[in-house]
């Protein structure tokens, strides 16, 4: 699933997989370099919003390899609705207020937390501690806006238009003999 979302946002489509957040939920990508390798990768994210930042959650705890390589980095590029931001990650895990985030979270996870088995909105405090023991909490302190267009494979629309009028042109041509 990853990868189809960040397909559909390089098409252009990722303010649209966002319509309906109560089932999708809400989903940023970041872009960040391997803290070893230095190759670029690009990680969908459910988020929740809150000011300049969003808050993540790394669901395999501290040996996650986005977690790792985000919090390594000193900024990262987070792709929004909105558009795209520089950005600088923090491990909120222990902060202030946190249990409340994880939860918010979970909710605006949509269906991926119900995936998986949880139920946020119904789910006592301790349930949530205990179904987010091993998970980190990521603050994106959004920094500047970015002019990079993450929608690079956007032209594949023109050629397909194209190719739908056509068809459609040469049915309307067979009907009509």
């Amino acid at each position: 699933m990853n990868r189809v979302m960040v397909f559909l946002w390089r098409l252009g489509l990722g303010r649209w997989a966002q319509a309906w957040p109560g089932v999708g939920g809400r989903i940023l990508v970041i872009e960040h370099r391997g803290r070893n390798s230095g190759n670029r990768y690009r990680t969908p994210l459910n988020f929740t919003p809150n000011g300049r930042s969003r808050y993540c959650l790394a669901g395999f705890g501290k040996q996650s390899d986005w977690y790792r390589n985000a919090l390594a980095a000193e900024r990262i590029i987070v792709w929004l609705p909105d558009g795209v931001w520089l950005a600088h990650a923090v491990d909120a895990t222990e902060d202030e207020g946190s249990r409340e985030w994880f939860r918010a979270v979970l909710i605006d996870s949509g269906f991926a937390a119900r995936a998986v088995g949880l139920s946020p909105k119904i789910m006592t405090d301790d349930e949530v501690d205990a179904a987010t023991a091993s998970y980190r909490l990521v603050r994106l302190e959004l920094i500047d806006r970015c002019d990079r267009d993450p929608a690079d494979l956007s032209w594949v629309w023109l050629p397909v238009a194209a190719g739908a009028v056509a068809v459609l042109g040469l049915l309307a041509r067979r009907r009509r003999s």
